[in-house]
């Protein structure tokens, strides 16, 4: 086996010019595998070893920069291929952009897996290398998901959110945290054929930092298993007692969307499926939520727009639903939101605005100097809401709303300030995935909010315009969902939440800092045991 093994290494350490390139492109696009939807982890134990290897195989700082740069540029072409749907709704406009789309922000975004290697090739080969490797490639994930704008999309910890119980971790160290240990694991076999003795020698030491991946990994689960084995303490105040959710998911094709003479029938389908019968004949739900820009129309705050909108409310209940709100006629400067609009019997009662809008769909970066159009329908820039919030609506326990890909962001989805009003019992999220089209950008967005749920302690309610719908517990446990592609109502009650906030919901991103703080002194401890000979 050994020997293979070794084999295998010098294969990959001896490969030069394009086809080293090559090499590490495809073994970037075969760790997508380990994502959302497949869930084929054994992927990332083939993709990371040989980084590792072609990092080994480095002559220098610049060569193992740019095998991570080849590793990165595979692993985002193939992980973010559904952004050319969102490019093809408008095709006549916007087609022609769509494979440079994916390639400019693979080639960019590759920069961040480069920036871990050339890290990785400064530390002593084997086990040495794959911890620094590890703490890179997640510092360089929360780099990626908070300079600029941000983009934590398909943080290689998703690739455990296939089970509740392989992700409990994230309520401790978060997902930056769990990705350096996934990371950590995956990469271990390369010190198979690393050379690496012990002080006492022998072959030995070459399964010792194997059998500690395999602790680290006992650990990892069994601390889940614990976890979701112990009595469930759960906060459920006599003030919000079980309330009854419906989730429409209509399921609107985008190039649909927005044509005005389907206007009409959109909206009927959205009352259709709200005033549907429900699991119980005569009762009401307590809320309906539709998607993101559910709304077929914008709303300037007319009286006519709000009776028509209150048509949706159910008796005695709210209605929660996605809309894109402008200033009242007349006002200056004219102003488009996205907004989520909360309404009951009277009219409207709440309205949280967008805060984190993407680039390019809802907004064009420098826009004074660049001569494009944002992506999403009208000429006028969204403007962002102030920050994150909570909500607090009559007979509802407060929840933190979260539009589109805000839920994606670790740490950052409820708001931090005492003057936002209570903590939120729970999260919801609004989103219109129909831009993904049948692709794996769905699922990975739907993971990204399971990952929230675990890491806040609070249940994650999501309503989507084409799917994937879906409710969790505060555990990550999936409670209910409606499919891709489906239209239908999902009735499910409103989870509680855990009644002792999380280790990270207290201290966000903290902790993961704490966690790389304790991996580079066990990485400094190491050095005087392990050393290449």
């Amino acid at each position: 086996m050994i020997s293979a093994v070794e084999g295998m290494a010098r294969h990959l350490q001896s490969i030069v010019g394009w086809h080293r390139g090559l090499v590490a492109v495809l073994l970037g696009g075969f760790a997508v595998l380990a994502l959302p939807p497949v869930y084929l982890v054994p992927a990332l134990f083939v993709s990371f070893t040989g980084l590792v290897w072609l990092i080994d195989g480095s002559a220098t700082k610049r060569d193992a920069f740019f095998a991570g740069w080849w590793f990165g540029f595979g692993h985002f072409v193939c992980g973010l291929y559904w952004i050319t749907n969102a490019l093809l709704v408008d095709a006549a406009q916007y087609g022609i952009l769509a494979p440079f789309a994916v390639a400019g922000l693979s080639l960019g975004f590759a920069l961040f897996p480069a920036l871990a290697a050339m890290a990785a090739f400064r530390a002593p080969q084997g086990f040495g290398r794959v911890v620094i490797l590890a703490l890179s490639w997640a510092v360089m994930e929360w780099v990626r998901g908070t300079i600029l704008t941000g983009f934590s999309w398909n943080l290689i910890a998703t690739a455990f959110a296939f089970s509740p119980l392989w992700i409990q971790s994230v309520s401790v160290i978060g997902s930056y945290g769990l990705s350096l240990v996934v990371v950590f694991l995956a990469a271990l076999p390369s010190t198979l054929s690393s050379g690496e003795r012990a002080h006492d020698g022998g072959i030995r030491a070459r399964f010792t930092p194997v059998l500690f991946g395999l602790v680290v990994f006992g650990l990892l689960i069994g601390g889940g298993a614990v976890r979701l084995g112990q009595t469930p303490i759960i906060s459920e105040p006599a003030a919000f007692p079980k309330t009854r959710l419906r989730i429409v998911q209509a399921n609107i094709d985008q190039r649909l969307k927005w044509q005005r003479n389907l206007g009409r029938a959109h909206f009927e389908k959205y009352l259709r499926l709200t005033h549907s019968p429900g699991p119980v004949p005569g009762q009401a739900p307590d809320v309906v939520i539709w998607p993101e820009t559910a709304v077929p129309f914008t709303l300037n705050g007319s009286d006519r727009q709000i009776r028509t909108l209150m048509m949706g409310v159910p008796k005695n209940g709210l209605l929660i639903t996605g809309a894109v709100r402008t200033t009242p006629p007349g006002i200056k400067p004219f102003r488009v939101r996205n907004s989520l609009v909360a309404l009951n019997a009277k009219g409207i009662i709440a309205t949280y605005d967008k805060h984190h809008l993407v680039p390019f769909g809802e907004y064009v970066p420098l826009g004074r100097y660049l001569p494009l159009n944002k992506i999403t329908a009208g000429r006028t820039d969204f403007t962002a809401g102030p920050g994150p919030r909570t909500l607090s609506l009559p007979g509802l326990a407060p929840f933190s709303p979260l539009v589109c890909y805000e839920a994606i962001f670790p740490g950052r989805v409820t708001a931090s300030s005492d003057l936002s009003g209570p903590r939120p019992r729970w999260l919801l999220n609004v989103t219109n995935d129909a831009w993904f089209g049948r692709s794996s950008g769905p699922y990975q967005h739907l993971a990204a909010a399971r990952m929230r749920a675990v890491e806040e302690g609070l249940p994650m309610v999501r309503a989507a315009n084409t799917g994937i719908s879906a409710v969790y517990d505060a555990y990550g446990h999936l409670l209910g969902s409606l499919p891709l592609g489906v239209g239908g109502v999902l009735d499910v009650a409103l989870p509680p939440s855990l009644a002792q906030r999380t280790i990270f919901s207290k201290t966000g991103n903290i902790s993961f800092a704490i966690l790389l703080a304790l991996v580079l002194l066990f990485y400094r401890m190491q050095l005087r045991i392990y050393r290449p000979v």
